[in-house]
């Protein structure tokens, strides 16, 4: 009867340890700041006390139905709610720890993933400082040389002007010799020379030869040299002006060095003597017709070329005549990436963005002769220009470009001589080894071998540095340089006649 007594109170001990520990837990599950370590802990002493709580109440129940007593009877039911508490705290803990787990997880994933793209944009970043670098430096070695021998080519141009004195001191004494072998020669005509006198007639005359010819070749040399000075000095220029490309930081990277100022009218080639002239109906074939008719204010007008329909288009004023724009960008507000019939058609607003149209474009141009002129400016307002002489085909040859640089203010970046196809994401003329140009480099134009230059691509800001980024917007990219990202664009055409600007 003791050994039973001892064996109840023990029971009695561990459930109510076990009830005080269940109450406890549920208490911190329902506190959200609770971290995992803490939850740890709770998952440890539920596993243990667990054990005891449920031996505990199966010695009760022993004694229990030993005792058959109407108390212990009640102490049996309060038993089985204790239970009931501790399963429901394990139940919950298991929850709370399944989503601290499914957290965990995502955040460690969240944190791997950022990372592999911190480490991925650092390597990159580190190819282009590298590739950056070594150029900056070939340019600097470059730069080195041809100043050394912009200072052989002074010195040899001081020797060539030190030896052009001493000619002409050679030329003033030779016209001395010359007046005075006059008076001889006059002299010889009216009485009969002797023999001495024509030896030394005979020999100022070799000498004479001989020294025109010594002057000739003296003076093929220095001009020689001056060609050779201005190429040197001009290609030190464009190194100077990559070097200050390389040194400045997004818009000078892609920025235009130094002002420049419009130039002055320069003339045009004369290829025929087509002009344009009004039609008979009064409209006007193109801008520079509406000129000549004291239209000179820039701004929307119709014009009507000969055997097309009448259309409006945007003149400009400049160089004492009217220029028609074909294409105008200047802050990214319209989408260049069009399709075909978009592009055949025109899209836009004359008085902002716009594309006037490859069939619009093509009925002024086959009035007659067409120069084509192309402005930029890049993101630090630095200004440049280029011309071209150019023929534009019809639909049946996909509006194929041929052009023929005649002037500028910036290298040339697109293909002379060569014909080039007009193409679109949507109809693709220049489809090089599977790759679409207008697809992967957005916007049409005349692609050639899916060159690094296009007007018609994307408006990109120049916080974009990535190389991706560069080809998808608006650039211009010769051969050899680098790229210039541009801020606006316009495109522009004038006939060639020259009787246009009378």
């Amino acid at each position: 009867m003791k050994r039973s007594i001892n064996r109840s109170n023990s029971s009695i001990q561990n459930s109510h340890t076990a009830k005080t520990v269940s109450r406890k837990s549920l208490c911190i599950l329902n506190n959200h700041t609770v971290s995992g370590a803490e939850n740890m802990k709770i998952v440890l002493a539920f596993l243990f006390i667990a054990p005891l709580a449920l031996s505990a109440r199966a010695e009760k129940d022993y004694s229990s139905s030993d005792s058959a007593a109407p108390p212990e009877t009640k102490s049996r039911f309060a038993m089985l709610d204790d239970v009931r508490i501790l399963a429901n705290g394990l139940l919950q803990l298991g929850h709370g720890l399944k989503d601290f787990v499914h957290k965990t997880k995502g955040q460690m994933n969240d944190i791997f993933q950022k990372l592999y793209i911190f480490d991925r944009s650092f390597y990159e970043l580190s190819l282009q400082t590298s590739e950056i670098k070594e150029e900056e430096e070939q340019l600097r070695q470059t730069t080195a040389r041809l100043q050394i021998n912009n200072e052989e080519i002074k010195n040899l141009s001081q020797e060539m002007n030190s030896k052009i004195e001493d000619l002409i001191q050679n030329k003033i004494q030779l016209q001395e010799k010359v007046w005075g072998l006059e008076d001889k020669v006059t002299k010889l005509a009216i009485i009969q020379p002797s023999m001495q006198e024509t030896k030394e007639i005979s020999s100022l005359k070799a000498f004479v030869e001989q020294q025109d010819n010594h002057i000739k070749q003296l003076l093929k040399i220095v001009e020689d040299q001056h060609v050779q000075l201005n190429r040197q000095h001009n290609q030190i220029m464009e190194l100077e002006d990559k070097l200050n490309h390389m040194e400045l930081q997004e818009l000078a990277e892609n920025s235009f060095t130094g002002e420049q100022t419009e130039p002055e009218a320069i003339p045009f080639p004369v290829r025929n003597t087509t002009a344009v002239t009004y039609k008979s109906d009064g409209a006007a074939p193109d801008c520079t017709a509406l000129y000549n008719s004291s239209m000179q204010s820039n701004g929307v007008y119709t014009i009507k070329p000969n055997g097309s329909e009448a259309f409006d288009v945007y003149c400009e004023m400049k160089f004492g005549s009217s220029w028609t724009v074909i294409q105008n960008r200047e802050d990214g507000s319209l989408d260049f990436n069009q399709t075909w019939d978009a592009y055949t058609n025109g899209f836009g607003d004359l008085n902002e963005e716009f594309w006037l149209g490859l069939n619009k474009t093509y009925s002024i141009t086959k009035q007659g002769d067409y120069i084509l002129r192309i402005e930029l400016q890049d993101w630090k307002d630095n200004k440049r220009y280029i011309e071209y002489a150019f023929s534009l085909g019809g639909p049946e040859t996909d509006y194929t470009l041929q052009l023929s640089r005649i002037s500028g203010s910036i290298p040339n970046a697109l293909p002379e001589q060569t014909e080039l196809r007009f193409s679109t994401a949507d109809r693709d003329m220049d489809v090089i080894n599977n790759f679409s140009c207008p697809e992967n480099y957005l916007g049409g134009w005349w692609h050639s071998d899916c060159e690094e230059t296009n007007l018609n691509g994307k408006y990109v800001a120049p916080r974009s540095r990535g190389r991706l980024d560069r080809r998808k917007g608006l650039y211009w990219k010769p051969k050899k340089g680098r790229y210039y990202l541009l801020k606006s664009t316009k495109i522009m055409i004038h006939p060639t006649d020259l009787k246009s600007f009378d």
